[in-house]
């Protein structure tokens, strides 16, 4: 579990985060949403660590970020996976080779395990057969399934996606959001998710954050935010006319069921 207590930010005198409080759960999928310029990015990278809040604090698990010491600070990096917007891969390096790099980097198992772990993660994201291919050879899906088994080589407690199915299409991006979803499942993970993708929200918010202008306007799940009377959050999701259709199905139908139970 992450909890973030009243998180407050500024950048050149001017106010990004206003007092944000948010708990993002363990072995679930929690999604950070927001319009462009909300502070949803500013918020995950004060999470991560990448920025340091001027009022708030951050725990993991119980441990306050702001109190921790290097080597402290050093043990939860480790125990943290990133999945960078743009998959961040490495061109000069194999599929194996980038999956490879965290275990060489922060492991302490030999050559042959840390090979072993990483063909585990390959296998799992479904990449067997890529092993010895290039990021320039690949597809943009794929490239993103390679940078989530390397996100998690070492296994993390803690997982943070930013934008992950940026760039891709529709038939992919409910591909990596399952994936996404199963692995946070299947290994207890607390995964965090930035995301403006209303199919990601329907298809795996288990828990949603929305941040609006800086301040954390409504927090729920993929079934409670179609009930909720937040307008900037109504105004957010229901901006395309597919969604407001999808609202009027689902109050519909919500409505019907209460007539048959009376």
């Amino acid at each position: 579990m992450i909890e973030a207590h009243n998180i407050s930010k500024w950048f050149d005198g001017q106010q990004i985060l206003f007092d944000v409080s948010a708990t993002m759960e363990t072995g679930k999928t929690n999604l950070i949403i927001g319009q462009s310029g909300s502070g949803k990015t500013v918020f995950m990278k004060c999470l991560i660590g990448l920025l340091t809040p001027e009022e708030g604090k951050i725990l993991y698990d119980g441990r306050v970020f702001r109190e921790m010491n290097e080597n402290q600070k050093k043990q939860l990096r480790s125990e943290i996976g990133v999945l960078f917007q743009g998959s961040a891969l490495f061109d000069n390096e194999t599929v194996l080779g980038n999956v490879m790099f965290p275990l060489k980097m922060f492991s302490k198992d030999s050559h042959a395990q840390q090979l072993e772990r990483a063909r585990f993660c390959i296998n799992r994201v479904g990449l067997e057969k890529a092993d010895n291919k290039y990021p320039s050879e690949i597809s943009g899906g794929m490239q993103k399934r390679v940078a989530i088994a390397r996100a998690i080589a070492l296994n993390p407690k803690y997982l943070f996606c930013d934008e992950p199915n940026s760039g891709l299409d529709p038939k992919t991006s409910i591909m990596i959001d399952e994936l996404l979803s199963d692995i946070t499942h299947e290994y207890n993970i607390t995964t965090v998710i930035n995301t403006h993708d209303m199919n990601s929200v329907l298809g795996i918010g288990e828990k949603i954050i929305f941040i609006n202008k800086g301040h954390c306007d409504w927090t729920g799940n993929d079934k409670s935010i179609f009930r909720s009377t937040s307008k900037s959050l109504n105004d957010f999701v229901f901006a395309s006319e597919l969604f407001k259709e999808v609202k009027l199905f689902l109050e519909r139908q919500y409505e019907s069921s209460l007539s048959n139970k009376n």
